[in-house]
């Protein structure tokens, strides 16, 4: 059957290749904090599950030391620049026919693989599909274009490099979320919200959306910010006192809180590298232009939530 260890051995094996890459990249000044970086992170796919919790620990603590030394970049791609853009105005929007088959994939597979118990863990259906697709892409990409086969790792390591440590912070925030829930963090909130949130369903809904932007914002990913706020407010009260659908409460919760996403510095991956790979003069300039859009997006999806998750 093919489940979380197939997908967490494809990352693993494309994290080991960035390490490797890294350690033999003799013009980044860097290269051996790089290898290690990338090396330690292929090493918690591959064999974590292998470690147990104490060498989990000291695992992502040894991922976090090497992360306080910062990684180098080498700005020089694979490919040249000029032959770059030839191929680009050659092939014109044709390329994008090659992106498309990941989406594609994943959307076939998500919808299919949960019919298929005998081949497929259909827990992480849309999981596998996604990595399925991937693989599909990089082959149909190779077939046509006719790279040379290190190019496809060259190139995301240099992407992976020149975003650096917060390529690694989804990733720890998921986890953050799993912790917090095991602590028992929801409960205890919901404990302190309970007593002084008003009676009735939109004041419910409101309070829910906005401790998802609100945490969303303070950890930086809505994933480690909905553990938290279904155990607080989300099952206790929408829920099991006002008869909400799960799928409408967790789907419009997640993406309330993802509104937060557009807001804030700790979500650095979307908006501290962007502005630092475009060289912006305003370090917060990617999320001073998402503000409106993510205070109009939060209105949109808390009056969704009111109106589509609860039956009438």
């Amino acid at each position: 059957m093919i489940g979380l260890p197939f997908v967490y051995t494809v990352i693993g094996l494309m994290f080991a290749a960035f390490a490797w890459l890294g350690w033999r990249d003799r013009a980044n000044p860097k290269r051996w904090t790089n290898g290690l970086f990338w090396g330690l992170l292929a090493a918690s796919f591959l064999v974590g599950d292998r470690l147990g919790d104490f060498g989990n620990g000291l695992l992502v603590i040894a991922v976090a030391g090497t992360a306080i030394f910062g990684l180098g970049t080498r700005h020089r791609a694979a490919i040249d620049p000029d032959a770059r853009r030839a191929e680009a105005a050659r092939r014109g929007n044709r390329l994008f026919a090659a992106a498309l088959i990941v989406p594609a994939v994943a959307l076939i597979g998500a919808l299919t693989f949960k019919h298929l118990p005998a081949w497929f863990d259909t827990k992480q259906a849309t999981l596998i599909a996604l990595t399925i697709g991937v693989l599909i892409a990089l082959a149909t990409i190779g077939a046509w274009l006719r790279p040379s086969p290190a190019t496809p790792l060259v190139e995301g390591k240099r992407l992976m490099d020149a975003v650096g440590c917060p390529a690694q912070m989804p990733q720890m925030l998921a986890a953050l979320g799993a912790s917090f829930a095991a602590a028992g963090v929801g409960d205890e909130v919901g404990r302190l919200i309970g007593p002084i949130l008003p009676h009735g369903l939109f004041p419910a809904v409101f309070a829910y959306g906005l401790g998802m932007a609100l945490l969303t914002m303070l950890m930086g990913n809505a994933f480690a910010a909905f553990p938290v706020m279904a155990a607080a407010i989300g099952v206790p009260i929408l829920i099991q006192q006002q008869h909400g659908t799960v799928a409408g409460v967790a789907a419009l919760g997640m993406l309330t809180g993802f509104c937060g996403t557009l807001l804030t510095p700790m979500a650095a991956n979307f908006n501290i590298v962007p502005a630092a790979l475009l060289e912006l003069r305003d370090r917060y300039g990617v999320i001073r232009a998402q503000a409106k859009t993510a205070l109009a997006m939060f209105a949109i999806n808390v009056t969704l939530l009111y109106v589509l998750a609860f039956p009438r």
